[in-house]
C-alpha cells in the first residue's frame, strides 16, 4: 500500500527555535566527539591513532559532559509526563 506523503509548509515556532539555541552547545559539543571519532577511524588506516588523537576524544566527551550539566543546570531537570 502506497502512502502519500503531506508537504509540510509551516515554519518552525519562536519556542523551537529557542530551544534549538539554549541546546546548542551541547549539539556543537556532540559533534565534536563525532569528529574525533572518525579521525581515530581514519587514524586506523595510517599507523594507528596517536596519543593526540585520544587526548583530542577525551577532551570533546569531557565538553559534552559540561555542556549537558549547564544544560540541565539552566533548564532544570525534565520530568517524565
Amino acid at each position: 500500500m502506497r502512502q502519500h506523503l503531506i508537504p509540510v509548509t509551516a515554519e518552525p515556532a519562536a519556542e523551537d527555535l529557542a530551544a534549538i539555541e539554549a541546546e546548542w552547545p551541547l549539539i556543537a559539543a556532540e559533534l565534536d566527539v563525532l569528529d574525533a571519532e572518525i579521525s581515530l577511524l581514519y587514524a586506523e588506516d595510517h599507523g594507528g591513532p596517536t596519543a593526540l588523537d585520544w587526548r583530542r576524544l577525551r577532551r570533546a566527551e569531557a565538553r559534552v559532559t559540561r555542556a549537558a550539566a549547564d544544560l540541565n543546570t539552566r533548564t532544570g531537570p525534565r520530568r517524565a509526563a
